[in-house]
């Protein structure tokens, strides 16, 4: 019985043949940082979308309780919405469109994160930093209880950077289970744990 917010039990992928993951296991409790490490090719990625559901393993377990928050490394955003239009798709995709403080939780990012005049700006025309801190805005905007970010840093200016920090804390605290993938681990102290995935397992 999975209990944990998110967990893996001895997950397995292999592309043509080339085992990719072999056995992977862990688990992401409540109010932790979790980090996953490894070299390129490693297998990061594709354990990434194993646990949000966008790839099925060949076996093993994945369990996701709660609210998922999902930001990939190449933002999965709309280049003909502006960045309030975003907010406002996402509203009611996530359920909360018929709550209007959804509004307040929009402004509130749309204030930390300093978009200042971008926010009527159509994501095409946006450098691609911007479009980074948009796809991490819209990830946190429904205060997911779970939180996957595949190399979040790629693109942020150092304000971004420390602002990354702030929410990613603040939701931790509020109980949120959040792993963050990536080739580097960047201020270790603030993650609770870091796990190096090699040879298709977790170190």
């Amino acid at each position: 019985m999975i209990t944990s917010p998110l967990a893996a039990y001895n997950v397995t992928k292999s592309y043509r043949r080339r085992a990719v993951l072999r056995g992977v296991s862990f688990e992401a409790q409540r109010g932790e940082i979790v980090g996953i490490v490894g070299e390129n090719g490693s297998g990061k990625s594709t354990l990434l979308r194993i646990l949000v559901g966008l790839l099925r393993p060949d076996s093993g377990r994945v369990g996701v309780t709660g609210q998922l928050g999902y930001c990939d490394q190449q933002p999965q955003i709309f280049p003909d919405l502006t960045v309030a239009e975003h907010f406002a798709y996402f509203a009611r995709a996530y359920g909360i469109a018929g709550d209007r403080g959804w509004l307040a939780m929009r402004d509130e990012l749309l204030t930390r994160f300093r978009y200042g005049q971008e926010v009527n700006v159509r994501v095409n025309e946006l450098s691609g930093g911007t479009r980074q801190k948009l796809h991490l805005s819209l990830a946190l905007f429904h205060r997911p209880d779970v939180l996957i970010l595949d190399e979040p840093f790629l693109a942020f200016d150092w304000d971004t950077y420390l602002q990354f920090w702030t929410e990613t804390e603040a939701l931790r605290d509020a109980g949120a289970a959040i792993v963050i993938v990536s080739h580097l681990a960047h201020d270790r102290a603030r993650f609770t744990r870091i796990l190096e995935l090699r040879g298709g397992r977790l170190q």
